[in-house]
C-alpha cells in the first residue's frame, strides 16, 4: 500500500497534522485537500460565527465527493485537546468555535457543516426563523422566482428577510428574530405562509412533505425549523460538482435569477471581501403581531 503523505500546520498555537494534502476532494474543480483547507481558512470568520453555540453535524467524504460519505454527529476520535464538545441527548457534538477545530474537521474531509436551530446551553427560544424552499426537480429554473415571491409576501407583512442559496438546489429564507416565540408558534406562521403561497400560486408551491406527492412543485418546508433539526450553515461548502457554497444574497441579486452554483469555494472569498456577511445586515424582527393576526382568522 502507498505510504500516507503528511504535513503539519501551526494554527493559533496548536499543531495540526494534515494527511494526504494532494488528495482531490472536488476532482472536477481541481480542489485538493490543501486547497480546501486554504479556502476554509478564508471562510472561517463567517462559517464559525454561524456554527458557534450550535450542535454541529458534518458530512464526511474521505475519498472526495465521488466516494462514499457519512454523517457524523459524535466527535471523531482521537479528539485533539483544542476541540471543545457540546453534549446533548448522549451525543458528544463538536463545538465549532475556533479555526483549529474547523481545519481539523476539514482534514478529516468534513465537506459540509450543518448547524442546529437550538443553541448550546440556551433556552429553546429561536433566534431566527427559516423557510426552506425545496425543489422537487434536480434542476429548477423557477427557484429564484419562488424566492422572490416569498420575499415580497414577507415584506408585505412588514418582515425583512435574507435569501440564502442552500448550495444545492434550494433557497432558504431566513428572518432574524427578537427571541420571544417558540418553535411551535413559528410553525403556525410557516403553515400560514405555505398555505397562502400554495393557494395563490398553485402551479409553483406546495406544502406536501412527501416528494411523491409534489409533482414538479417547490415545497415550502416550514417543518424543518425545529428543535433538534439542522440546516446547511451559511457559508458551508457542499459536496457537489463545482464546490458550491451556501451563500446569502441580496434581494436585488435574487431578481437577477442567479444559479446557486454561481457561488463556490474558488470565488466566495472575493465576494465576502466585497459585500461582507449579509446575514448580519438585517435587524431582528418581531413576529408576534403576525401570530396574533393568524389567531384572529
Amino acid at each position: 500500500m502507498p505510504s500516507t503523505v503528511k504535513g503539519t500546520l501551526m494554527i493559533d498555537g496548536h499543531e495540526l497534522v494534515i494527511s494526504n494534502p494532494d488528495k482531490l476532494l472536488w476532482p472536477e474543480s481541481g480542489i485538493s485537500k490543501l486547497i480546501y483547507l486554504q479556502r476554509l481558512g478564508e471562510l472561517a470568520p463567517y462559517l464559525i460565527k454561524h456554527c458557534r453555540n450550535r450542535y454541529l453535524t458534518t458530512i464526511r467524504y474521505p475519498h472526495g465527493i465521488d466516494g462514499k460519505s457519512f454523517y457524523q454527529k459524535n466527535c471523531p476520535q482521537p479528539q485533539p485537546p483544542f476541540v471543545n464538545l457540546a453534549v446533548q441527548s448522549g451525543i458528544h457534538y463538536v463545538h465549532l468555535d475556533s479555526l483549529p477545530t474547523l481545519l481539523w474537521l476539514g482534514n478529516l474531509a468534513a465537506l459540509e457543516f450543518h448547524a442546529s436551530f437550538d443553541r448550546i446551553g440556551e433556552p429553546l427560544v429561536p433566534t431566527e426563523w427559516v423557510l426552506d424552499l425545496d425543489p422537487s426537480q434536480e434542476e429548477e429554473p423557477r427557484i429564484m422566482e419562488a424566492a422572490m415571491l416569498v420575499g415580497r409576501l414577507l415584506e408585505s407583512l412588514g418582515i425583512q428577510s435574507i435569501p440564502k442559496t442552500s448550495g444545492a438546489t434550494g433557497v432558504q429564507i431566513t428572518v432574524p428574530l427578537v427571541p420571544d416565540l417558540s418553535f411551535d408558534e413559528l410553525r403556525r406562521i410557516g403553515l400560514f405562509i405555505g398555505e397562502y403561497l400554495s393557494s395563490t400560486h398553485p402551479d409553483l408551491f406546495t406544502t406536501q412533505r412527501l416528494k411523491k406527492h409534489r409533482g414538479d412543485l417547490i415545497y415550502v418546508d416550514y417543518l424543518q425549523h425545529y428543535q433538534g433539526k439542522t440546516l446547511s450553515a451559511p457559508y458551508t461548502p457542499r459536496a457537489r460538482a463545482g464546490a458550491p457554497v451556501s451563500t446569502p444574497l441580496t434581494w436585488d441579486e435574487v431578481r437577477r435569477s442567479p444559479r446557486p452554483a454561481d457561488y463556490h469555494l474558488l470565488n466566495i472569498s472575493e465576494r465576502l471581501s466585497r459585500v461582507g456577511d449579509l446575514m448580519e445586515q438585517t435587524e431582528p424582527q418581531q413576529l408576534r403581531p403576525i401570530l396574533e393576526f393568524i389567531g384572529k382568522r
